[in-house]
């Protein structure tokens, strides 16, 4: 019986279908090598070293290779060092295994919610949200197009949302926080001028990540960077996108220029890849509805995952400080 690497408990031997995610040659303190290995579905992964001299040191260092599904039967063990499997068998996995219920999506991280359901919400916002004709149609566009692409894109190949559907579960959450904030502002400053366009918020919203289309590609054993995501990356790519059917529509002049700008502007920070600092009052929205989007996914991951004995977690993460849990 085949069963899930996330679902199995201490002391338990199953036979179960794995994707191999790391192979790490390295050395002890006292000059000893060792494989770091890495397995993982896609609700757990575990690390653990296999040893030169061991039974399967030779297997590993010719024939094991991350990025590859194996089938195991294994012991998985809580351990002082996290969980870890004790092998008894290991092969790559086979046509045959199909017909035991093997898929390479049961090995990736996937979003809690329905791509359907949260793909439906972001087109209908843009279609009543977005009161400006041709800056929706740009919009509804771009997410008609690439609709199928969308609906298992990661949002980062690390750190947030870097997971199948990822894109479209932080894009989603962005767009609501945005139109809150949107909706909020507007009633608070209705004198100003120009007078917050919350059409440009939206449109911003919705479209401020699409340039991970081009950064980003799907593989077996997750997200990784495309030759321009590298080269390039997200922020100038979903500029370019944008530009480029924008060309095709009455999208132009001003209204363009604060769309470009909320997507180029929208991590702030030239060391978080924005050359220039948010500028407009869309802008700004969208930039503090991204940023606490991923930085609220870190720290709950962070508190999920994160076995540091006591009331604080440790402060190697990814947002490099403790997070307090409590006693």
């Amino acid at each position: 019986m085949i069963v899930a690497l996330s679902e199995m408990i201490h002391g338990q031997e199953a036979d179960l279908f794995v994707l191999m995610t790391v192979k790490e040659e390295l050395t002890t303190r006292d000059g000893k090598p060792y494989y770091k290995v890495g397995f993982r579905d896609h609700a757990r992964e575990v690390s653990f070293p296999i040893w030169h001299d061991s039974p399967w040191g030779a297997d590993c260092r010719e024939l094991w290779q991350p990025g590859t599904f194996y089938k195991l039967r294994a012991v998985y063990r809580e351990t002082n060092y996290g969980p870890q499997l004790d092998l008894r068998k290991i092969r790559a996995v086979c046509t045959a295994d199909r017909a035991d219920g093997f898929t390479p999506a049961m090995c990736l991280a996937q979003t809690r919610f329905s791509t359907e359901e949260m793909y439906a919400e972001l087109l209908a916002t843009a279609r009543e949200r977005i009161t400006d004709e041709p800056l929706r149609n740009l919009v509804v566009e771009l997410l008609t197009v690439n609709h199928e692409a969308l609906m298992t894109l990661p949002a980062a190949t690390h750190n947030h949302h870097a997971f199948v559907g990822g894109w479209l579960e932080h894009v989603l959450s962005v767009t609501r926080t945005a139109v809150y904030l949107a909706d909020k502002y507007d009633a608070y400053y209705p004198e100003m001028e120009p007078r917050l366009n919350k059409s440009l918020v939206v449109a911003g919203a919705i479209l401020h990540d699409i340039g991970k289309l081009r950064e980003i590609e799907e593989q077996p054993q997750g997200a990784a960077y495309t030759a321009a995501g590298n080269l390039i990356g997200h922020i100038l790519q979903g500029r370019d996108i944008v530009r480029e059917s924008a060309a095709s529509r009455a999208v132009h002049g001003e209204l363009l220029l604060r769309l470009e700008h909320i997507i180029v502007a929208h991590q702030r920070l030239p060391e978080w890849g924005s050359p220039k600092p948010p500028m407009t009052p869309e802008a700004l929205l969208v930039h503090y509805a991204d940023d606490i989007d991923a930085k609220y996914q870190m720290m709950a991951t962070i508190l999920r995952e994160d076995t540091n004995p006591g009331p604080v977690t440790s402060k190697k993460n990814v947002l490099y400080q403790k997070v307090y849990r409590g006693g």
